[in-house]
């Protein structure tokens, strides 16, 4: 038995009859996702001026502390040290920014829109946090080369000091650009800017605060302890080579931990991304 290939209805045919578009329909994967992504990202005026005030944190302050320091201080620490004060405020920024990268679609009512042209949710969320960390990567480590890059050329310092600064900036721009992806699963699973926002700020602050009471009752200085060992100010500095607490670990257990609590939060985010409304 022999079939026929439809064709499509000649003008004036009834409606109902099959019609084959001219226009060629491809299936839509995780390219055309990232694409989307990328384009609201780079067109959006918070990336410019987040990752803008990043900037000028990370490499003004660096830039500025490295004018004003000598060749012996390097002589046991990286060259990168400088761009430590502007990245322990500039982590702020990436964490708003991660934020509002999901939360300002929420805000003006476009995520529907978005989940309408993709109707695959957890390929779109996907999208979000691989575009968000490239770009919050890329900025960082770079911000930080440049300081470590300009400190060696302003200092003269001892044969064999400032080594391994390369390290340095991989590790600090990891820990920062992974509580930026942590915001934006945060803003995902909270869905409004503000309460994320604050999520975050109490993250990022209250254990860096809380040890200093803590740790004035002997009942809750273990926990004290904790906080003071993995808050956001030791762990990079730790990573930098200047830990304030933890000596021993180079800040690696901080960067672990900061890491298993950014992959629950993701899991959480497209469990939570599956079952409710847009």
């Amino acid at each position: 038995m022999t079939t026929s290939t439809p064709q499509p209805p000649q003008p004036g045919a009834l409606p109902g009859a099959m019609y084959t578009s001219p226009i060629p329909v491809r299936p839509a994967h995780l390219g055309h996702a990232l694409a989307s992504e990328w384009t609201k990202i780079r067109s959006v005026r918070s990336t410019l001026w987040t990752l803008g005030v990043f900037v000028a944190l990370v490499v003004g302050i660096g830039l500025l502390v490295a004018w004003k320091s000598a060749g012996s201080d390097f002589s046991d620490v990286p060259y990168t040290v400088p761009a430590l004060i502007g990245l322990l405020l500039g982590q702020v920024c990436l964490t708003t920014l991660g934020v509002l990268v999901v939360t300002s679609e929420y805000g003006t009512g476009m995520i529907r829109t978005t989940f309408t042209a993709a109707p695959q949710r957890h390929r779109v969320l996907a999208a979000k946090f691989l575009v968000f960390f490239a770009l919050a990567y890329v900025v960082s480590v770079v911000s930080i080369t440049v300081v470590g890059l300009a400190t060696a050329a302003m200092n003269v310092v001892p044969e064999g000091s400032g080594q391994d600064w390369g390290t340095t900036a991989l590790t600090g721009a990891l820990y920062v650009s992974l509580l930026g992806v942590l915001g934006l699963a945060v803003g995902s699973m909270l869905r409004h800017s503000a309460g994320a926002i604050t999520v975050m700020l109490g993250l990022v602050l209250v254990p860096a605060i809380m040890p200093a009471f803590l740790m004035m009752s002997d009942s809750l200085r273990g926990v004290g302890e904790v906080m003071l060992a993995y808050n956001a100010p030791n762990a990079l500095s730790a990573l930098f080579g200047l830990p304030m607490y933890d000596s021993a670990s180079h800040g690696v257990p901080q960067l672990l931990a900061l890491l298993g609590l950014t992959v629950v939060a993701m899991g959480g985010a497209f469990a939570l991304l599956e079952k409710r409304d847009v």
